[in-house]
C-alpha cells in the first residue's frame, strides 16, 4: 500500500495473491487492508490537504502533465501489466494507458481554469466573490475492467481542483493500480496527497470511507448494489458523492439505417474487453424487415473474434475476471435458449486445451431474444450479442428507455431529424448516433437513474470537486 509518501504493508501484516485469469497463475501479491489501514491512509491525506490545496493552479497543472509524460513513456510496460492482470488483448490494453494518459493532460489544462466570480449586489455598499475551492480529503473506489483509465479520470480532476485523496482499487487489480502510483510518485506528488490501500475484502475499507468525518467525498465506479450501497451511508454523513454504476444500453437500428453499416459497428464495440464494460451493448433492436441482412453480418463478424490470452496475436476477446462472472454469463445464455432464443454464434464456455485453466467464454450472437428474459433486462458484462427484432418504429424509443439503467445508448439513421428526436427522447446520459465511441477525455460521462450521479471528464468532472463559497465584502 501506499500511506504518507511510502510503500508499506498493511497493519495486520496480512496479504492476498493476485493472479491471471487467462492462465490462474499467481502474478503476484499485495497488501490485505483492513479499518486501521484506511484510517492511517486517511489521516495522512488529512494532513496534507493544507498544503497541496495551497499550491498554485499552475503547480498542479505541470506535475500532473509530468505524470502525463510518463504515463506515455511507460505506456507499453502498464499495458503488458494490465494484460497479464486483467486480460484484455494486449492492443486494447495499449489503448486504455493511451486513453488514461488523456484525463492527465485534460485536467493539467482544467487545472488553470478554476475560476470564480465578482458580482454585484442591489447594495451600493456591498459586493460578493464568489470562489470554488477543493472539497477536501476524497475516497476513491475504482473497478477492474478499466484498471488504469478509471483512476485517472478520478485522480486527474481530484489532484487539479487542489483535493488530497485515499484509492481503494479493485482486488482484482491491485497491480495496475500500483503503477499508475509509480507515475505520480516520480512526477513528484508530495508526500500524503495520493495513499492507496488494497484490500481483498473492499467492505471494511467501505465502511471507513463513508463514516469518517475527514473524508468529504466519495467516488465509486462500479455495481448499482454496491453504489446504492455506498452512497446510501455516505448520504446519512453528509458527504459528497459521484457514482458510476451499471448499465444496459440499447443499441437502435432505425429502417432508415444500413443494417449492414450497423451490424459492424455493433459487433466492432460489443466484444471489446469481452463485453466487460457499462457502456457495452446489451439490447441489439433491429427492425424486421432488417434482421436477417443484421443477423448475417453479425455472424460473419462474431464467428471471426477470437477468444484466447490477451498476449496471443489475432486474439479479440481475453478471459472473464473470474469464475462468478462466467457463470453469471452461462446462466443468461442458458435462460435465454430455454425461453426460445436460438445461440447462432459461440453459447458455451470454453474451458478445454488452452483455456481449461482461465475463465473464457466463448463469442456469443443470440437471436429470437425478447422479455421475459433475464438477457433482456439484466445487464450481462460478458461476450454475448443479444438481437431482438421489432416492428412498430414508434415504439423502439419507449422499449429502449424500459429499464432501470440509463447510462449509454446508441442509433443508427440516416435520417438527421430521427437522430435528433431520438437523442432527445432516450433517457440515457451518452449517446452515440452512428458512432460506436462517443467518449472522450472532454465530455461528459455519467448516467441516469440507477446509472449513477454526476459525471466524469470535461469541465463538469473537476465540478465534482470543489465547493463553491460566497463572500460578500462591505465597501
Amino acid at each position: 500500500m501506499f500511506i504518507n509518501g511510502e510503500w508499506c504493508g498493511a497493519v495486520s501484516g496480512a496479504s492476498f495473491d493476485v493472479t491471471d485469469p487467462a492462465t490462474g497463475e499467481v502474478i503476484g501479491a499485495m497488501p490485505d487492508g483492513a479499518t486501521a489501514d484506511a484510517e492511517r491512509a486517511i489521516e495522512a491525506a488529512d494532513r496534507a490537504f493544507a498544503s497541496w490545496s495551497s499550491t498554485t493552479a499552475r503547480e498542479r497543472s505541470d506535475l500532473l502533465l509530468r505524470a502525463w509524460q510518463l504515463m506515455v513513456e511507460r505506456a507499453d510496460d502498464i499495458a503488458q501489466l494490465m494484460t497479464r492482470e486483467q486480460g484484455k488483448p494486449l492492443k486494447a490494453a495499449r489503448n486504455e494507458v493511451n486513453y488514461a494518459a488523456d484525463f492527465l493532460r485534460y485536467y493539467s489544462e482544467e487545472a488553470t481554469r478554476v475560476v470564480g466570480e465578482w458580482l454585484p449586489s442591489q447594495r451600493p455598499d456591498q459586493r460578493f466573490l464568489v470562489l470554488r475551492q477543493p472539497v477536501g480529503v476524497v475516497a476513491m473506489v475504482t473497478p477492474w475492467n478499466y484498471p488504469v483509465s478509471m483512476l485517472t479520470r478520478k485522480m486527474g480532476p481530484a489532484l487539479a481542483a487542489g483535493c488530497t485523496l485515499v484509492l481503494k482499487p479493485a482486488e482484482d487489480t491491485p497491480l495496475c493500480a500500483k503503477a499508475v502510483f509509480d507515475v505520480f510518485i516520480d512526477a513528484g506528488i508530495p508526500a500524503g496527497v495520493i495513499n492507496m490501500v488494497t484490500a481483498r475484502d473492499p467492505r471494511p475499507i467501505g465502511d471507513v470511507f463513508t463514516d469518517d468525518p475527514r473524508v468529504r467525498k466519495i467516488t465509486f465506479t462500479g455495481s448499482t448494489p454496491v453504489g446504492r450501497l455506498l452512497a446510501g451511508r455516505a448520504a446519512s454523513n453528509l458527504k459528497r458523492v459521484s457514482v458510476e454504476l451499471g448499465g444496459h444500453a440499447p443499441f437502435i437500428v432505425f429502417p432508415d439505417a444500413d443494417p449492414v453499416r450497423a451490424a459492424k459497428g455493433a459487433a466492432a464495440l460489443k466484444f471489446l474487453n469481452s463485453g466487460q464494460a457499462c457502456i457495452s451493448p446489451n439490447r441489439l433492436y433491429v427492425p424486421e424487415q432488417h434482421a436477417d441482412a443484421f443477423t448475417e453480418t453479425m455472424v460473419e463478424r462474431v464467428s471471426k473474434v477470437r477468444a484466447g490470452n490477451g498476449f496471443t496475436d489475432g486474439v479479440g476477446v481475453g478471459p472473464l475476471v473470474n469464475e462468478a462472472a462466467v457463470a453469471k454469463v452461462a446462466a443468461q445464455v442458458d435462460d435465454a435458449v430455454a425461453k426460445g432464443a436460438t445461440a447462432l454464434v459461440g453459447g458455451c464456455r470454453l474451458d478445454e486445451g488452452d483455456f481449461a485453466a482461465g475463465h473464457f467464454y466463448a463469442p456469443t450472437l443470440l437471436a429470437g431474444v425478447r422479455d421475459g428474459m433475464a438477457i433482456y433486462r439484466e445487464e450481462t458484462f460478458g461476450p454475448v450479442a443479444p438481437i431482438i427484432a421489432y416492428g412498430d418504429v414508434d415504439e423502439v424509443v419507449a422499449m429502449a428507455n424500459d429499464t432501470d439503467y440509463g447510462l449509454a445508448a446508441y442509433v443508427y439513421t440516416n435520417d438527421i431529424a430521427t437522430a435528433i428526436r431520438t437523442a432527445e427522447g432516450l433517457r440515457f446520459g451518452i449517446i452515440g448516433v452512428n458512432d460506436v465511441n462517443p467518449t472522450s477525455a472532454s465530455v461528459p460521462f455519467g448516467g441516469m437513474k440507477d446509472s449513477g450521479l454526476g459525471r466524469e471528464g470535461s469541465h463538469e468532472g473537476i465540478a465534482e470537486y470543489l465547493e463553491t463559497k460566497s463572500v460578500g465584502f462591505a465597501v
